[in-house]
């Protein structure tokens, strides 16, 4: 497989990612950080410092507002719940100093 197309089916998985996390958004990222190791918090991180090897700035809101569809807090407001004692027992067993 030639670069260029590894390269479009990287992108093409990445664009079907987001729209899976798009789809479910009862997954919650304390879910996500705790079954995976890493949220969409994460993704926008890894986003936004990809740009910033390729000398775009970016703020982190605006790498957030792509991976989540819309703004962070519109979309906090809308589909984030309380984590339960349970749920934050076990991100502190699973990501210990995150």
């Amino acid at each position: 497989m030639d670069d260029q197309t590894k390269l479009e089916l990287e992108a093409a998985a990445f664009r079907r990612l987001m729209q899976h996390m798009g789809e479910r958004t009862d997954v919650q990222n304390i879910d996500l950080m705790n079954l995976a190791g890493f949220c969409r918090n994460c993704l926008s991180r890894w986003y936004q410092e990809a740009a910033a090897e390729r000398g775009i700035d970016m703020e982190k809101e605006a790498a957030r507002e792509i991976i989540y569809g819309m703004p962070y807090a519109e979309w906090k407001a809308k589909y984030q719940t309380e984590a339960s004692d349970e749920q934050k027992a076990a991100f502190d067993k699973s990501n210990p100093g995150h």
